[in-house]
């Protein structure tokens, strides 16, 4: 499958890092370069730096990118080390950043990916897939009370316990494998109406499974605090959020 993403406020993000042409800008989530072949066209004697864990993304924008040549830098690495990343390519600082929090449109769309709870695939979920833990690994290794305080926490999902117990008991039988099997355990905890009316009862749960995967929540604040240490006097920093979750963390981190 092609690498496709289409990013949500795309001229906004952009506009927003009031770009010079001549400036060093940074895009954390690379993901289609979208945003990034925006920001490249307003640049000049500017330099972009584009990070992401995902090598599909990286392979994808040698091509989307190569128009820009000479312009950009390609670096496959999770955005929390992108302190690092500054200090190797543009020690002096940097004019602007853009983070778009959240899995992309492509991670959701590929089956294989085991993302989506509409797709049967192996439980999976990593954005970098040479990480070492998987959703399969919490579905399966996890504690009933770890299982409950993702759910919970992660999902905001109101039948935490419930959906864990059930996890807890499917695997006792067997080892959870796919998508399919793990979004009908959760769905078997709602009563029959809401299984088949309105969103999909395991939307909350493979959210939250997906955040502890990747560790979503817990690398936005020493990220974001990297980023503003590395920015110029006048430098701008854009952040996309798409849940509470998200934005309540990166709130936090900007009124500190």
């Amino acid at each position: 499958m092609a690498f496709e993403h289409k990013p949500v406020l795309f001229y906004e993000t952009v506009d927003g890092l009031d770009i010079k042409p001549d400036g060093v800008y940074v895009d954390c989530t690379l993901g289609g370069a979208g945003h990034s072949s925006l920001v490249l066209s307003r640049l000049t004697a500017g330099k972009l730096i584009c990070l992401d864990q995902d090598m599909a993304a990286i392979e994808n924008a040698k091509k989307v990118l190569a128009p820009y040549e000479g312009k950009f830098e390609l670096v496959h690495t999770n955005f929390e080390r992108v302190g690092e990343v500054i200090a190797e390519f543009c020690p002096e600082g940097i004019d602007g950043a853009m983070i778009d929090l959240g899995v992309s449109s492509y991670q959701l769309d590929t089956p294989e990916r085991g993302f989506s709870y509409q797709a049967d695939a192996p439980l999976d979920m990593r954005m970098d897939t040479d990480a070492p833990l998987s959703a399969k690994d919490v579905v399966n290794t996890y504690s009933e009370s770890d299982l409950c305080r993702i759910l919970s926490d992660y999902g905001e999902e109101k039948r935490a316990g419930a959906i864990a117990r059930a996890i807890v008991r499917a695997r006792e039988q067997k080892t959870i494998e796919t998508t399919l099997e793990l979004a009908e355990i959760i769905k078997s905890v709602f009563p029959p109406k809401e299984r088949f009316e309105g969103k999909h009862p395991a939307r909350r749960s493979f959210q939250a499974i997906r955040i502890e995967v990747n560790r979503e929540l817990d690398i936005i604040p020493r990220t974001l605090d990297q980023l503003i240490a590395g920015l110029k006097k006048g430098g701008r920093l854009c952040v996309i959020t798409f849940h509470s979750l998200e934005d309540r963390v990166v709130k936090e981190c900007v009124k500190h």
